[in-house]
């Protein structure tokens, strides 16, 4: 029987941000007063094979996850026949194509810093070769480990805000110029960005690849800010650092950021220390499985899911209360 009160939250509508399963659960338990010690969700893994250098599985906890944000741009312009067309570049479709080229440019600039610092400083030490060299001393090889992880697409994601260019469309005919051009923009949002810096960021750079043409720019409904970041110094990471190493003998625990969505993001004002994590273990083979064909998850992985939830379960009574 456990010694504290463990809650079991589960929203019907995690995987769509969970604006009605989490946020009320979370809203309930604020009213009541209730203040978690901590709260783990779903989250990063135990990777193997998947980092060069690193030969020791390694448990990545997530202690932040990015924010979200989907930007539309419209571009405006006469509509008319396509016998006649207007000077080069004021056309809805070429003012867009300017833009979005532009957007996709100047993305926001990234760097080994934050959690991404955090946990290569933490994996370093246990690197072999000339990665373990380059990446105890980022004051000498920092750019050139910055250029090799943005040349993939999961690393690059650590290090920025990500821009991605997600739809598009103008025009329903052949011969006539429309009147209008829209395109979504998605950004998942580094921790220290915000979602009104990125939307003012990017209608600078829309006004300027249209030299200032008629254009319109909004944010969609339901995004959400970066998390906080659990610290890594508290009784509460170290109580996971513990027993994923004591369920999983020989593996490095490291922090991490989490780069999709969670909904145990709406559980920031009741808790300081929400961590996203997984006690599976996954190598590259697994990783293309996940929401994809063949979905599944070893017998092992599942007994050691249970093994590892309940150590720490056990464990989690030693907690000094807030």
């Amino acid at each position: 029987k456990p010694r504290q009160t463990i809650y079991l939250a589960y929203g019907h509508d995690e995987e769509v941000s969970g604006q009605r399963g989490a946020v009320e659960i979370a809203r309930l338990l604020q009213s009541r007063g209730v203040k978690l010690e901590f709260v783990l969700d779903e989250g990063l893994l135990i990777t193997e094979g998947i980092m060069p250098g690193l030969q020791s599985p390694t448990a990545l906890i997530g202690v932040a996850e990015k924010g979200y944000l989907t930007v539309v741009v419209k571009t405006l312009a006469t509509p008319g026949h396509s016998s006649m067309p207007p000077p080069k570049g004021s056309s809805a479709i070429a003012m867009m194509s300017a833009a979005l080229q532009r957007i996709d440019d100047e993305q926001l600039p990234g760097g080994i810093r934050g959690v991404a610092g955090e946990m290569f400083a933490t994996i370093a030490p246990e690197m072999s070769g000339l990665s373990r060299v380059a990446l105890s001393n980022l004051w000498l090889f920092g750019p050139l480990v910055q250029k090799q992880l943005e040349a993939s697409a999961s690393t690059n994601a650590m290090l920025r805000t990500t821009t991605a260019l997600t739809m598009a469309h103008a025009g329903n005919k052949e011969n006539v110029l429309p009147g209008q051009a829209e395109a979504t923009v998605n950004f998942r949002l580094l921790p220290g960005d915000t979602r009104d810096q990125v939307v003012e960021r990017t209608r600078a750079l829309v006004a300027d690849a249209t030299h200032n043409g008629k254009f319109e720019l909004h944010a969609l409904p339901g995004g959400a800010e970066a998390s906080k970041v659990a610290p890594t110094d508290s009784a509460q990471y170290a109580l996971i650092n513990r027993t994923v190493r004591e369920v999983f003998p020989g593996t490095l625990v490291a922090p991490g950021l989490m780069i999709g969505g969670s909904d145990s993001i709406h559980f920031g004002e009741i808790s300081d220390h929400i961590f996203k994590f997984s006690p599976i273990r996954a190598n590259n083979d697994d990783l293309k499985r996940f929401h994809g064909t063949n979905e599944r998850l070893s017998t092992k992985n599942y007994l050691d899911a249970i093994r590892f939830y309940h150590r720490l379960i056990t464990e989690v009574a030693a907690l000094p209360a807030q």
